[in-house]
């Protein structure tokens, strides 16, 4: 799994002037928080923060007063414009043995079906996996190419990458490859 390296500031509680001065500087504020851990209040550079990958499960090495903390991205919370952070939240996993969360799926391949004109659907672009946090996968990969018109591809088909366990519901349909539709013509009278 892909990691990001950040260092954040440590901050104190209580005064909204500091928070005002800090986010003039380039930074937002943090909450640091997970199971078994001490939470931790801080900045980080807004520089960094929009360098973080979109669309895909990262984790985040965080460095607070030289403690090293892994993290995952739980919120973050917009202005009310919707175009500027004003405060994020990441969950230290640095005690935790397994965690679930949300993986992308890439589909490869160009299924048979569509070659005999019919239409590739992808139904979901992520599934929820449980595994330790060195066993988990950037991306599952699908070869889809196998699937025929008409056809259906569900998690249950899926194999999951070693030390994983997929946590969506087994009957739910992935993808589907649906077969073309036909106009009908009127008969001539």
């Amino acid at each position: 799994m892909k990691k990001v390296q950040v260092r954040l500031l440590p901050r104190k509680l209580g005064r909204k002037s500091e928070i005002k001065k800090y986010r003039k500087e380039g930074y937002v504020p943090v909450e640091v928080y997970g199971k078994d851990v001490e939470n931790q209040h801080a900045y980080i550079s807004l520089k960094d923060l929009r360098s973080f990958p979109h669309g895909e499960t990262f984790l985040i090495e965080a460095e607070i007063d030289g403690e090293r903390r892994v993290c995952l991205l739980k919120d973050v919370q917009m202005g009310w414009l919707g175009d500027n952070p004003i405060h994020v939240d990441l969950l230290d996993i640095t005690h935790v043995k397994e965690i679930e969360v949300e993986v992308p799926i890439e589909f490869v391949g160009t299924p048979a079906g569509v070659g005999l004109g019919g239409t590739f659907e992808p139904l979901m672009h992520s599934l929820t996996i449980k595994a330790s946090i060195d066993k988990l996968p950037e991306k599952i990969t699908v070869d889809v190419s196998g699937l025929g018109l008409g056809d259906a591809l569900h998690v249950r088909d899926i194999v999951p990458p070693e030390g994983c366990v997929i946590m969506d519901s087994p009957e739910e349909t992935l993808a589907v490859v649906l077969e073309p539709e036909v106009e009908e013509t009127a008969p001539a009278e």
